[in-house]
């Protein structure tokens, strides 16, 4: 016999929301703020200054693997507490976010749809960005080239993708549902959000990805776009993790000329 637990108060379930978003994106966003607020008051153009993605975090091979494992394992806890806390009520919260197998080839079609619908466009916007001088130069990866690298990498691809399509989109989807917001007030939230937690690499990517949120959450709440009435947020994991997975590891492939143009090192 199934026991189903009752919903939560309005103000438990923004406490709840308010506590999740402090162990993950929202305190990514916060310090973001605090770093664009150094960067910009620094007295050296944002243009000339450079934000590095998946630094070493060690001069020994070994010991970095580890550091790097353990940063995408630990990153990924906050995934673990969401999914545990909308099965509080006895539900397939895999099934009810759409994170379950049941299609895997429409959800694999939507989501290099989407990561070609962001990313090229993405692309262009960011060379726009440093033309304008109000994106930095961003360095896709600092890590040195061992037989690990490449591995490690795409994991945190994916690691990115899950955290925050399963946060920024599906859990707060569900609970701002509970309190009543609308559609609109939803995908504007979300896409802020995802904005929020950007914004140490420039004002460009900030943009960036306030439009990247509003086409995922809009995405994600249309019902041209739920088969059988569900959500899907498998589709916006595969994109983003293809977006990662360019951005990390596809740049190398990327004549050196063409990277120095558009501020990639």
């Amino acid at each position: 016999m199934t026991v189903t637990e009752p919903p939560l108060s309005r103000r438990r379930t923004i406490a709840e929301v308010w506590i999740v978003l402090g162990l993950s994106l929202g305190q990514s966003g916060v310090y973001a703020l605090v770093n664009i607020v150094a960067r910009l008051t620094a007295g050296t153009p944002l243009a000339e200054q450079t934000a590095t993605l998946n630094a070493s975090q060690s001069e020994r091979p070994y010991l970095d693997l580890v550091y790097q494992l353990l940063s995408i394992g630990f990153a990924l806890v906050p995934v673990a507490l969401v999914l545990y806390l909308l099965s509080a009520n006895g539900r397939s919260v895999t099934r009810s976010l759409g994170l379950d197998g049941s299609r895997p080839w429409r959800d694999l079609g939507w989501g290099f749809a989407l990561a070609a619908a962001i990313g090229i466009p993405g692309l262009a916007f960011y060379a726009l960005g440093r033309a304008v001088g109000i994106t930095v130069e961003v360095q896709a990866s600092a890590l040195d080239a061992y037989w690990w690298t490449v591995p490690v990498l795409l994991l945190s691809a994916f690691q990115n993708g899950l955290l925050e399509e399963v946060i920024a989109v599906g859990y707060l989807y569900e609970r701002t549902r509970e309190l009543g917001w609308n559609r609109v007030k939803f995908v504007v939230a979300s896409s802020l959000l995802r904005g929020s937690y950007h914004l140490y690499q420039g004002i460009g990517p900030f943009i960036g990805n306030v439009v990247m949120g509003v086409v995922f959450s809009w995405f994600y709440t249309s019902p041209r776009f739920r088969p059988g009435g569900r959500h899907r947020i498998l589709p916006l994991v595969i994109a983003h993790t293809l977006l990662d997975v360019v951005a990390f590891v596809g740049y190398a492939l990327v004549p050196a000329e063409w990277r120095e143009a558009l501020g990639i090192r």
